[in-house]
């Protein structure tokens, strides 16, 4: 059974508790660094920020969705989900998180109900490429190869951590520092790719590969880091930094920023290629920023640092992805 938590390791910026809408049910736990307490609300009772309709921005929607009525978002989040950017609330079955927030506001401007259906990661790019799903917004990287098969808005920066057992002593900032080590990461995610990179350099440089772990669920990832069976877990940096806050026996060994100091990568609002949304995601998306509500969604779950400006198909990582 997963554990409800709160708390998440992040350095507040002064006020963000007043962010949470004055009817929300909250809880009030204490920020690890930084002093101060934070609001954040786990319960189905979201409150979210769903502004209202754009009549000039609906407009740009393909008449396709429109006449639907509703944004189809898939959400690959099955399993324990990604605390804070997507899991479910302490009913065990309601969408919450950072990326249902933004599609439901999205979704608002657009003029349409948002339909959030929940999948694995796998099968939320095979509901893109049939069309189930008109968006996928589940902290999904921009890459080249991707953008053959995608269009992309993008909204958040994708930082990746490093996150290892506490005490271990472990600092990880370059390959060699996990030659040899067992490295746990999701499969067909850009932190599995990074990884096997780093793996054939450490190789190159005649050191040991990377012993590259899989497991089905967060759960059993963080039961390996806690015994011991695996020395680190890559992934997205909001969710360990979730985690290493609420469960208290993990740290940070170290962040990547997804593809090094020469290119930042950016997590983006995806659709199949050449679908017609873009141009109402972009416009709705900006529409988000200029009123304040981009910062304040981000602000619910402490990802204020990871904003951008909103852009359609940036340069990807170069990397291979699904």
């Amino acid at each position: 059974m997963r554990t409800k938590s709160v708390l998440i390791a992040v350095v507040l910026a002064a006020g963000l508790a007043a962010c949470a809408a004055p009817e929300e049910k909250t809880k009030e736990v204490a920020a690890v660094a930084g002093g101060g307490t934070v609001k954040i609300n786990d319960s189905p009772e979201q409150n979210r920020i769903v502004p209202a309709k754009v009549d000039a921005i609906a407009a740009l929607v393909p008449e396709k969705i429109r006449s639907t009525g509703k944004l189809t978002v898939g959400l690959g989040l099955a399993g324990s989900g990604s605390p804070p950017l997507g899991f479910t609330a302490t009913d065990n079955k309601t969408l919450i998180g950072s990326e249902p927030d933004i599609a439901s506001a999205v979704a608002g401007i657009l003029g349409l109900q948002p339909d959030l259906q929940n999948s694995s990661w796998e099968n939320l790019f095979i509901g893109l490429d049939s069309g189930k799903y008109d968006v996928g917004a589940s902290n999904i990287t921009v890459t080249e190869l991707r953008k053959q098969k995608y269009d992309f808005v993008t909204y958040r920066k994708d930082d990746l951590a490093f996150e290892v057992k506490k005490g271990s002593g472990l600092k990880i900032t370059e390959p060699k520092d996990v030659a040899g080590k067992k490295v746990a990461v999701s499969s067909g995610t850009n932190q599995e790719k990074i990884l096997v990179e780093w793996s054939k350099q450490d190789v190159a440089n005649g050191l040991p590969a990377v012993d590259i772990k899989y497991y089905q669920t967060n759960q059993a990832t963080y039961l390996a880091l806690g015994s011991g069976q695996i020395d680190a877990y890559l992934g997205p940096n909001p969710t360990s930094a979730y985690h290493v806050a609420v469960a208290g026996e993990s740290e940070i060994a170290g962040t990547y920023s997804g593809a090094g100091a020469d290119l930042q990568g950016l997590i983006a609002l995806t659709t199949k290629k050449d679908n017609g949304l873009v141009p109402a995601l972009k416009a709705a998306l900006d529409e988000l920023v200029s009123s304040g509500d981009y910062e304040k969604i981000l602000a619910r779950w402490n990802l204020t640092s990871e904003a951008v400006t909103p852009e359609v198909n940036p340069p990807g990582l170069p990397i291979d992805g699904k």
